[in-house]
């Protein structure tokens, strides 16, 4: 007895294998387009991460050198006092000649706080930056800056203006320049070395400072002939109402 067995018609013909290859490669090309939408949207959006966070970290690198560059200044001046009031104990015929000059050796920390304020105030900005140590860094950094300028510079202007150090020699003498010197140079110290802490981490050079540096200048420039522009067009309407007011004037006149 011969039994035939019966075989479907669509795998006779092959055409179930070919849908089924045909299924699988269009499954395949899905969810590599799948891969490829989301690994580039992926992409993009950590390189807009990285470009925000370097953005930061270099505003942030900006603001700490301009805050060194003005203590070390008031540093300088507080060594240079010093040394003028060691001069004066070493020969005190100077004292007549030279006190003028330490009314102008006042250290002063010239800086502004919008950069503090934007970098600790906002969650997300520090978020973006992703380094704990870096933002720990920079938080002692702004706090050593505001030490500096209320326990030496403060503090040396309220105690000239206490103990009058210029109106007299015993006065001169008893002024401690040498304890504010210490007191600066440690500030300064710490400070420096946060910075360079913080420019290792974030792998910021001095080549990239420079650089910001100078695109910073060159905003600032922009925006300051855009003052001049308005500075003239301002005397240009002050001009033309000058002479419109002479003629009404005339005009009264005749």
């Amino acid at each position: 007895m011969n039994i035939k067995l019966h075989t479907p018609k669509s795998l006779k013909t092959g055409s179930g294998m070919a849908s089924l290859k045909q299924f699988l490669l269009s499954l395949f090309a899905t969810s590599v387009s799948i891969a490829l939408t989301f690994g580039t949207a992926a992409i993009i959006d950590y390189n807009a991460k990285q470009k925000s966070k370097r953005e930061i970290v270099m505003m942030v690198m900006y603001d700490m050198y301009n805050s060194l560059q003005s203590i070390q200044k008031a540093d300088s001046t507080i060594q240079q006092a010093m040394d003028l009031q060691l001069q004066i104990a070493e020969d005190t015929t100077k004292f007549e000649t030279q006190r003028y000059i330490f009314a102008q050796l006042m250290p002063k920390a010239e800086y502004t706080e919008t950069t503090e304020r934007i970098f600790s105030s906002s969650i997300e900005t520090i978020n973006t930056v992703g380094n704990v140590l870096f933002t720990e860094n920079v938080a002692e950094f702004y706090q050593m800056r505001k030490f500096y300028k209320t326990t030496v510079c403060d503090s040396i202007a309220n105690d000239i203006v206490r103990s009058k150090p210029f109106s007299s020699l015993k006065n001169l003498f008893n002024f401690e320049y040498s304890f504010y010197t210490i007191m600066s140079s440690g500030y300064l110290r710490d400070m420096q070395r946060k910075y360079a802490q913080c420019k290792q981490m974030m792998e910021v050079t001095d080549a990239d400072i420079d650089a910001y540096r100078e695109q910073r200048a060159q905003i600032d420039k922009s925006m300051t002939d855009d003052d001049a522009s308005d500075d003239s067009l301002k005397n240009r309407f002050i001009e033309i109402q000058s002479a419109i007011e002479a003629a009404k004037a005339k005009l009264k006149l005749e």
